[in-house]
């Protein structure tokens, strides 16, 4: 079925099975976002977005409209990560404001935290960590009855950014938070559509992983947070893998390297993360690769031949985005 046909179908159809099917297809894509190359997805996100404001706009139902704005919000935040991964930060962040609108109509707590994780993210990403923290608290203390794994996310998020500050013990606070959330969390339904709106126990110890190997102090803790999550990715299904976070595990393992003086042991743990596709160089990836890089450029090795040939293949790497796919 085309595009059109869809909205044309849609406009006489606004029952309940049709939004029935709306949710279906989230689901698929919300899974379907972590695995595959963020070019594979976009149009169809698009167009699913399309779909739900086309509901939306058919006029007030009472009956159906917290659903509908509940589903707008979804692909919102959605389309909200598209713009990020191609270094769109600040359409991103007007997406995902616009999805706290549409959370804020549903009345729906789980989604307008979700959409203030989202905002921290992009924040993080976009090199303001304090704005990332002001957002990270705000979606805390929204999701503070929330029994989901969104909660989890938004410490996690919280302690990543007190990281970057450099502020150790608030980053470690966050992080026990974090795992005390997830010990009683029981699954909402953020969780129940799965993939890019569930945080998974790899994804929470790659955010921790990132947030250790931001403090060079706690390179041991970075190593040992990677490695756990990179074990849980690797004997996990296929289509709960996500190679944005295996990515940035392996670089806060590589980083964790690089600040106790193993060049070797961070070109290993970067290998598989500079033999990716281009459609998969997303923002954090290339973020993540170029912290590596600055860390390599310390003084101590200056002229260590490991680290030169690795900050020569950071550099080729980073040249081609995926962000230069839609240029």
């Amino acid at each position: 079925m085309s595009h059109d046909t869809a909205i044309m179908d849609l406009r006489r159809d606004l029952t309940d099975e049709a939004m029935v099917r709306l949710h279906g297809d989230l689901a698929d894509l919300a899974r379907r976002y972590p695995v595959e190359p963020v070019t594979a997805v976009a149009g169809q996100l698009l167009e699913t977005q399309e779909l739900g404001f086309t509901a939306l706009e058919a006029g007030p139902d009472p009956d159906r409209d917290r659903h509908r704005y509940a589903l707008v919000a979804v692909a919102t935040g959605l389309m909200a990560h598209v713009s990020h991964d191609l270094g769109r930060s600040h359409q991103a962040m007007a997406l995902a404001r616009t999805m706290y609108a549409c959370a804020d109509n549903a009345d729906h707590g789980c989604l307008r935290s979700w959409a203030r994780g989202m905002q921290s993210m992009i924040a993080f990403w976009a090199g303001r960590p304090q704005e990332a923290v002001r957002f990270a608290e705000s979606g805390s203390a929204m999701a503070a009855e929330s029994t989901g794994t969104v909660a989890c996310w938004l410490t996690s998020l919280l302690a990543r950014a007190h990281a970057m500050l450099g502020a150790v013990e608030p980053t470690r606070l966050a992080l026990v938070r974090a795992d005390d959330l997830r010990e009683r969390h029981v699954s909402d339904d953020l969780d129940a559509l799965g993939g890019q709106l569930t945080f998974s126990p790899a994804r929470q110890h790659c955010y921790a992983a990132h947030a250790y190997a931001t403090l060079p102090e706690c390179a041991q803790q970075a190593a040992h947070e990677a490695t756990r999550a990179l074990a849980l990715f690797g004997s996990g299904p296929a289509e709960q893998r996500s190679y944005r976070d295996e990515a940035a595990a392996r670089c806060a393992l590589a980083l964790s390297r690089v600040h106790t003086g193993e060049p070797d042991g961070a070109r290993d743990a970067l290998a598989p993360v500079l033999s990716l596709d281009l459609p998969r160089r997303v923002t954090e990836v290339m973020v993540s690769v170029n912290r590596v890089y600055t860390a390599l450029r310390e003084p101590r090795y200056a002229d260590v031949a490991v680290a030169r040939q690795l900050r020569d293949e950071i550099e080729f790497f980073t040249q081609r985005p995926a962000s230069a796919l839609t240029n």
